[in-house]
């Protein structure tokens, strides 16, 4: 008997990374496996294995990783085998029906990985593996066709007398033969007519005469990322960012190089470090995985790695399939040196791996919101591990978590604390904007001090950036006379109204409904439009500035595909003046002719009910901020707050991160918060809104019961109301827990795993390590 990967894999990340399974280890002996039953899971919230026996004829093509066609219960669905056993569960055993994939969907690294994910995160295998694995790769996917012409031997024998008369009768084709000459590479048949002009049969002549070969070849590599290319060079480093280089160096020499916190202030060359680290590790034969936390930022990010190497690929999820499918399978087939993505390009079929870099690491959008609910920061760790390769979390302004990682020795280290050319980073002013409405006697959106400045660098053709975050018109929208507030009737909201739409939208479920022209309550007809957000900025700021173009980049304005890239390059050539946006403008854009950046309200994060509001408004300011100052003109930041005097906001004008974060990691750890305690949280969601308050009841007294046996080492806050009691007609209980290890909760967590299956009436659902709190 022998046991599988079930029994093999760790549930934390100090384990082993280089257990084999015995499939491995049947291979390594030259040893024939018998295969009599196979461990398959499914895609479904529990976190069960069920046994199927191996039928004969697909024994030998069945291995770990693949799929298959099994029974399942009435009804025939897909598994992935995750091992084999010959003593299966005492249990009626079905036969698989066939295996569905050639080759192996996940390798043995990444059933490791999901197998963990399972654990921490509290889903079903089945479900951790179908997440890991792009609907695209799962599914056949028809590729397009395009024809592509490549050169034949005859035309290295072309002489000059013969290209002299073709040019008299047919100087399309003339051309074509000239072009391929010089060229002499594979290209597709449609750029080549774009170039030459000449058409589809005078290219059939050429291939007539044996000058060109032309097939038919699946559509992706025309839209390959792999092509070669001229390369440019690595640009020289400062003082700094070679003592950086030189530490990560040494340190990539180790057997275990570890991870690394690259915290560089803004335009400090942090990617130029990156660049050439994966220069370095491309040298020693290995690949690199490079993770950014807005596919906005891709563009940009794609552009400077394919400057300087070849066969790069991009993952993310807004790809179309077929190009989505080809960069997969490229990677799959080991074509790939580097890939660069959002938070699922972790789990990316990449082999032999030796670099993860996490651009922004601190970005909470690395954080899955869907089960299984991982973190791409912490997933890039375990694969790091498993693959004996180095991770470098790169930012200005570092979570706390991995600041006290720092602190307490677990990773290294290294600061870039100067801007490249000697720039310095921009003062900060803070404007109170109660004082400017005492000022002023009324409520204005812009501050004096901001259209002041504003109005001086854009006299100057200089550039202005304006940050809020938060979309549309107004927030809410209220009766004067008796204070009705329109909100959502499937979720515990206010509507915000979208002007350009000329409708209030609910931010969560979508629900559309016409603006309100007299309040439903009192009949009156005094309707206020409360608030602000980008749509109502950009009003503002077209009649105070007419004679300058503004652009807006929020998730309503960018929804056509490539609307960010064009966005950004019209920005970059000058034609537009003002910036105007939400979070997706507050990192990775480096523009020298910016010299204005204004948070037009640094308040609307640090109201919100969550433990990371503080550090949040710290990064934001940091970030947004960093977007100035950039080139030689220099720059200036104004803050626009009613609580300008919290210590996230002044320690932001003073950068001054290392104040900051002593600061609150005091609050933490009087409050027992990440880092120094592990969180999870239950959500229960019921149509009804006493179910879901029972349920939380049930399982919170469960679970004390639980703490009390096992010595209090588990905290449970709550039950209460989620601070959005409703969702999508879904009321919403939550509750806490917190302890000094992950052990503690995933122990009670097991121990109650039978209370928190789904049912008709509530669900139950489990974030380990949350980062919304909402």
């Amino acid at each position: 008997m022998y046991t599988s990967l079930t029994n093999q894999l760790p549930t934390s990340t100090t384990a082993r990374p280089n257990e084999i399974v015995p499939e491995q280890q049947a291979l390594q002996a030259n040893q024939p496996l018998q295969k009599l039953y196979a461990e398959v899971v499914v895609n479904i919230p529990l976190n069960k294995i069920f046994h199927y026996s191996i039928p004969t004829h697909i024994r030998d093509n069945l291995t770990l990783g693949m799929r298959v066609k099994i029974p399942f219960g009435n009804k025939i669905t897909t598994g992935f085998c995750v091992g084999f056993t010959d003593t299966p569960s005492p249990y009626q055993i079905k036969d698989i029906i066939n295996v569905i994939d050639k080759t192996p969907l996940a390798d043995y690294v990444m059933l490791k990985i999901t197998k963990w994910l399972s654990t921490h995160y509290y889903c079903g295998w089945g479900e951790a593996i179908n997440a890991v694995i792009p609907p695209v790769a799962r599914r056949s996917v028809k590729e397009k066709e395009a024809l592509f012409v490549t050169p034949c031997d005859a035309l290295t024998k072309l002489d000059q007398q013969t290209l002299s008369q073709l040019k008299t009768r047919a100087p399309k084709q003339a051309k074509v033969l000239e072009f391929i000459s010089e060229y002499f590479q594979e290209i597709s048949a449609k750029e080549l007519i774009q170039i030459s002009g000449c058409k589809m049969p005078g290219l059939r002549q050429l291939e007539k005469k044996g000058f060109l070969a032309i097939q038919n070849k699946p559509q992706h590599i025309v839209d390959t990322t792999c092509d070669s290319g001229p390369l440019q060079q690595h640009l020289t480093f400062t003082e700094e960012q070679q003592n950086a280089f030189d530490i990560i160096n040494r340190k990539l020499e180790q057997p275990k190089p570890g991870v690394i916190l690259l915290h560089g202030i803004t335009s400090s060359g942090k990617t130029e470090v990156y660049l050439q680290t994966i220069a370095k590790v491309l040298e020693h034969g290995r690949k690199a995985i490079f993770l950014v936390p807005e596919i906005s930022l891709t563009s940009q990010t794609i552009q400077r790695i394919k400057a300087r190497f070849n066969n790069v690929a991009i993952l993310h999820s807004h790809l179309l399939g077929t190009f989505h499918y080809s960069q997969w399978n490229d990677i799959k087939e080991d074509k790939v040196d580097i890939v660069i993505g959002a938070r699922s390009s972790i789990f990316a079929p990449l082999k032999n791996v030796g670099l993860i870099i996490i651009d922004e690491e601190h970005e909470n959008t690395y954080k899955q919101e869907n089960s299984p609910r991982y973190n791409a920061r912490d997933v890039a760790i375990l694969r790091a591990t498993y693959e004996n390769a180095m991770v470098i979390l790169g930012t200005a302004t570092p979570s706390l978590e991995t600041y006290y990682n720092t602190i307490s020795g677990h990773y290294e280290k290294i600061v870039l604390s100067k801007r490249i050319g000697n720039q310095q980073l921009p003062p900060i002013e803070i404007v109170d904007m109660s004082e400017e409405v005492r000022k002023r006697r009324g409520h204005h959106i812009i501050s004096q001090r901001l259209s002041y400045y504003m109005n001086q660098a854009l006299s100057r053709n200089e550039q202005v950036i304006l940050f809020l975050n938060r979309r549309g018109f107004a927030p809410y929208l209220n009766c004067k006379r008796c204070g009705f507030v329109l909100k959502c009737r499937k979720c515990d909201i206010p509507m915000t109204f979208h002007k350009k739409l000329n409708t209030a939208l609910c931010h969560y479920c979508h629900a559309e409904t016409p603006p309100l022209e007299s309040c439903p309550d009192c009949m009156a007809g005094n309707i206020n439009y409360r608030g602000f957000g980008t749509e109502k900025i950009e009003d503002e700021i077209i009649a105070k500035f007419p004679q300058y173009k503004i652009l807006r980049m929020d998730s309503d304005s960018m929804r056509a595909r490539n609307a960010h890239e064009k966005a950004l390059t019209s920005f970059e050539r000058g034609d537009v003046q003002i910036l105007l946006g939400t979070q997706m403008i507050a990192k990775g854009l480096d523009f020298p002719n910016v010299t204005l950046v204004g948070v037009i309200s640094a308040d609307t994060i640090l109201n919100l009910p969550d433990f990371r509001a503080s550090e949040r408004t710290f990064q934001l300011i940091s970030q947004v901020a960093g977007r100035t100052g950039r080139g030689p003109k220099g720059g200036r930041v104004i803050v626009q707050s009613f609580n300008p005097r919290h210590y996230s906001i002044t320690y932001a004008a003073a950068h001054d991160y290392d104040g900051f974060a002593k600061k609150e990691l005091e609050y933490r750890k009087q409050l027992n918060y990440p880092p120094f305690g592990k969180l999870a949280r239950i959500v229960f969601r019921s149509q009804k809104e006493d179910k879901a308050k029972e349920k939380s009841f049930v399982v919170a007294e469960k679970l004390k019961e639980i703490t009390k046996t096992n010595g209090n080492q588990l905290e449970i806050l709550g039950p209460s109301p989620a601070p959005v009691t409703k969702i999508n007609d879904m009321f919403r209980w939550h509750l806490l827990l917190r302890s000094q290890s992950h052990n503690h909760i995933h122990d009670a967590l097991q121990k109650i795993s039978d209370m928190l299956k789904p049912s008709k009436s509530v669900q139950a659902i489990v974030d380990v390590d949350p980062y919304m709190m909402l």
